[in-house]
């Protein structure tokens, strides 16, 4: 995926609420994560016949 699924701002601050520092590739590794989690979703919805991705896909 070329646009990024993650608000970066969003991300830094969950991180500080954590008490820590977020690293400069953070975004991008969650990005990635996140689309590796859509894209197994999407394959187990399209195996069970469904047009539609729902929360247990996940």
């Amino acid at each position: 995926m070329a646009d990024s699924l993650v608000v970066q701002s969003k991300l830094k601050e969950a991180v500080k609420g954590l008490d820590l520092r977020m690293d400069s590739s953070l975004p991008d590794a969650v990005n990635d994560k996140v689309a590796a989690i859509l894209a197994d979703a999407a394959k187990r919805a399209k195996e069970n016949g469904r047009g539609t991705l729902r929360p247990y896909d996940l």
